[in-house]
């Protein structure tokens, strides 16, 4: 007999657990929730501007692009800065007109005194494309925002001056 009240009242209590769910699910009050619910995704997306201008302060991605993108660019942006991250011996050998330089090896922690502007557009590259990669991630870990990797004067064709 005990073991019979216990079913019954297990299979009540499940049957109003089952109601109670369906039933909130089809109330109206679940209906105007679930919009509710929906709004802070919307409110997420809506902050996403903020947040882009809080992630100026870490660092953006540098975006990687071919060389022809950055003759390009330094046709149509005279004020882009070219940035040539290989030695000073290899810089002296040839390199892309109107670029400074400031080897990789000596990018560290703090921007370097040549790149005043965080916003400027810059322009990286070295031999091969190894040290402009590694040299653009430190320059957007400082909060750069506009590097852009075009690999290495190995690629160039458009000319290099001495």
């Amino acid at each position: 007999m005990k073991l019979r009240q216990a079913l019954s009242i297990l299979a009540l209590s499940l049957a109003a657990l089952g109601l109670s769910a369906c039933g909130g699910m089809a109330s109206s009050n679940s209906m105007t929730e679930k919009p509710k619910e929906a709004k802070p995704a919307a409110t997420m997306e809506q902050k996403t501007p903020e947040a882009k201008t809080s992630a100026t302060a870490r660092p953006a991605k540098y975006r990687k692009i071919a060389p022809e993108k950055a003759k390009e660019i330094m046709d149509k942006n005279p004020k882009a800065i070219i940035l040539d991250v290989r030695t000073k011996g290899e810089y002296d050998e040839g390199h892309i007109k109107n670029a400074i330089l400031i080897p990789n090896e000596t990018i560290d922690t703090q921007p370097p005194k040549e790149l005043p502007d965080k916003n400027a557009e810059i322009l990286v590259y070295c031999r091969s494309g190894n040290r402009s990669r590694q040299a653009a991630e430190k320059l957007v870990k400082m909060g750069y925002t506009k590097v852009r990797d075009f690999g290495g004067v190995n690629t160039w064709t458009y000319g290099l001056v001495k």
